[in-house]
């Protein structure tokens, strides 16, 4: 069985490889400074380089947080002049601008949801009737694709077809063969009919208005929209809740801030709303580990625009073990390598985007990969000192000041921000929390980073599914398929 298709094989956590990547990138790095030091060289440089990279992001954290704070709303009047606006406009702070015509209809619409269904069986049939009931429909036309893959056939099946025979906006396409989420979408986008084309994770629950909401960008010259992800099961333990602050500095914070600011965005995978004729064009690609990154890559180099707007919510699920999330962020981190190496030249060499878009492009590939081997070194720096002198006496540089004052300011700031925006009013004591614990949240996300580097590296690109919490009576199910 293929690792796709294995939601119940129970991995060890690597700490082998976890182990040996810090011995590479923190303990040999400790021994080679030491060295240095015994030598005579000073490596206060390499602590200015570190403190460096710790203010480029916090900056830019900072920045993300104010815009989203003071450019919350959008506004029809277009007509504002004078300096205090232009100033505004310049910040990315003046606010949104409404389209002063009135639009068509919504077209007709499709939503593909990929699932594979072993490990989604307890979800997929809620996802469904949320979409079928709950979701506003275009008169022009409307139908739910469920698009998924099974090592042999459940249960669950004969109720989904009982609901695709009550409703015919609903087909369900079993993809044989496939091994992976993109294999699943392109077979969809062989038979879908709507003009647009929304792609959905099985667990992710759209607003009513999302179809609506999306075409106030695609009718509007965009090809792309992406929408935000709140977390649902937030209250389930202390990991979801970390989770679920941390989306919304990612999707009501980040995201938003860039979208607005440099008029450009990433489809995250889910809740992504395309031109069918785009999506069909570019299709994903099975060998990349993030191929919704990838996509939106290949969509920007060719031209196409992409928004991120916040007020598409989509609701869904967050891992609830440790080691689901480790898997997870884990694919994430490595397809995100995947595409910094693919595609980090070409951006710089596009003519479609513009030198601000390509900084902005550097920064989330380039500069996201090297930051953690980067900031890592502050360890081996601290403690092959201390090797060296027996203390650490603090060396007071204007520079390290800065640099520490900002990086201690942006967390917390961030943190208002995200709750500010949230969604769902969260208790106030969840940012206490997430501010308290975001450090060692960040330490651990650090760690995976370098996991991931590791398994690129040797080309370990087995992809295991993101296991959901499953009933007792599934469990037996699935080792009957098994």
């Amino acid at each position: 069985m293929p690792e796709e298709d294995a939601p119940v094989r129970r991995t060890p956590y690597e700490w082998g490889r976890l182990i040996l990547t810090n011995i590479v990138v923190v303990a040999i790095p400790t021994f080679i400074y030491y060295g240095l030091r015994v030598r005579g060289y000073d490596l206060f440089w390499l602590h200015i380089t570190i403190a460096a990279a710790y203010l480029i992001t916090a900056l830019v954290v900072i920045w993300e947080a104010v815009i989203t704070l003071t450019r919350r709303r959008a506004c029809k009047d277009s007509s504002r002049t004078g300096l205090r606006w232009r100033i505004a406009q310049t910040l990315g702070i003046s606010g949104g601008r409404l389209p002063s015509a009135e639009l068509p209809p919504v077209p007709s619409s499709t939503f593909i949801v990929a699932a594979f269904l072993p490990n989604e069986r307890e979800i997929i049939v809620d996802t469904i009737w949320h979409l079928l009931e709950a979701v506003e429909r275009p008169e022009d036309g409307f139908e739910v694709i469920l698009a998924y893959n099974t090592p042999c056939h459940i249960s669950v099946e004969r109720e989904l077809a009982a609901i695709a025979a009550a409703d015919p906006a609903l087909q369900l396409l079993r993809v044989e063969g496939s091994e992976s989420k993109a294999e699943n979408v392109n077979a969809a986008l062989e038979i879908a009919r709507g003009e647009i084309t929304c792609i959905l994770d099985a667990d992710h629950l759209p607003c009513e208005d999302c179809l609506t909401r999306a075409w106030r960008w695609l009718a509007n010259g965009y090809d792309v929209v992406q929408g935000r992800s709140v977390i649902r099961n937030h209250n389930a333990n202390f990991l979801t809740r970390m989770i679920a602050v941390e989306f919304e500095q990612i999707y009501a914070v980040s995201h938003t801030a860039r979208s607005l600011a440099l008029d450009t965005a990433i489809f995250g995978g889910s809740n992504g709303y395309w031109r069918t004729e785009v999506l069909r064009e570019l299709r994903f690609d099975r060998a990349m580990m993030t191929e919704d990154i990838d996509a939106s890559s290949r969509a920007l180099l060719t031209g196409r625009r992409i928004a991120h707007d916040r007020s598409i919510v989509s609701f869904e699920l967050a891992p609830t073990t440790f080691h689901a999330f480790w898997c997870q962020r884990k694919r994430w981190a490595q397809g995100w390598l995947q595409v910094s190496l693919k595609y980090q030249v070409g951006f710089w060499r596009t003519k479609h985007l513009s030198a601000i878009q390509k900084l902005h492009w550097t920064y989330l590939l380039l500069y996201r990969e090297l930051y953690p081997l980067v900031t890592l070194q502050i360890f081996p720096v601290i403690i092959s000192l201390l090797m060296y002198q027996g203390d650490m006496p603090l060396r007071t540089h204007w520079f390290l000041l800065l640099s520490t004052v900002v990086t201690l300011a942006s967390g917390p700031l961030a943190t208002i921000s995200a709750m500010k925006n949230s969604h769902k009013r969260y208790p106030v004591w969840y940012g206490l929390v997430y501010g308290l614990c975001v450090i060692w949240f960040v330490m651990v996300k650090n760690a995976i980073v370098l996991v991931a580097i590791y398994d690129q590296i040797f080309q370990r690109t087995d992809w295991i599914v993101t296991r959901r919490d499953i009933s007792h009576e599934l469990e037996a199910e699935l080792a009957e398929c098994a």
